[in-house]
């Protein structure tokens, strides 16, 4: 007997995109994934750049192995809507949403490699000059 999933719009999906409440659309399936982000052997932030968004590109891409399609499994919550109207606007947004989130982590992160570039050029000005 097949059973009956819950159907939720990419809208609803869009809702779910934080590290506290982690949903994500792989394959037209809708996943749950807030409970495994601290097991994704990858790190949990790569999940949160893709969350409340269709992250099937990111997902292929990334060459993931049967056992983990598997494990998915697990997570699954219901069945993307995709007679909703708002699909098309929302895919255009979420674009924006997502170079919004790349902008914010490299404007977070750029201060670690500065200054290791930083260190070591002090570092060997000071080696120069000893020799």
């Amino acid at each position: 007997m097949p059973s009956i999933s819950a159907l939720y719009s990419i809208q609803e999906v869009s809702q779910h995109s934080s590290s506290d409440d982690c949903w994500i659309i792989i394959d037209g399936k809708v996943y749950d994934l807030t409970s495994y982000l601290d097991e994704h052997p990858g790190g949990d932030d790569i999940i949160v750049t893709a969350t409340g968004r269709d992250a099937t590109d990111d997902f292929e891409d990334a060459g993931h192995s049967k056992d983990a399609r598997e494990l998915m499994e697990k997570f699954y919550i219901g069945l993307l809507d995709t007679s909703s109207s708002d699909s098309l606007k929302l895919e255009t947004n979420q674009v924006d949403s997502y170079a919004t989130r790349v902008q914010t982590l490299t404007k977070q992160y750029w201060k670690a490699p500065v200054a290791v570039i930083g260190i070591s050029m002090v570092l060997g000005w000071v080696y120069l000059r000893k020799k």
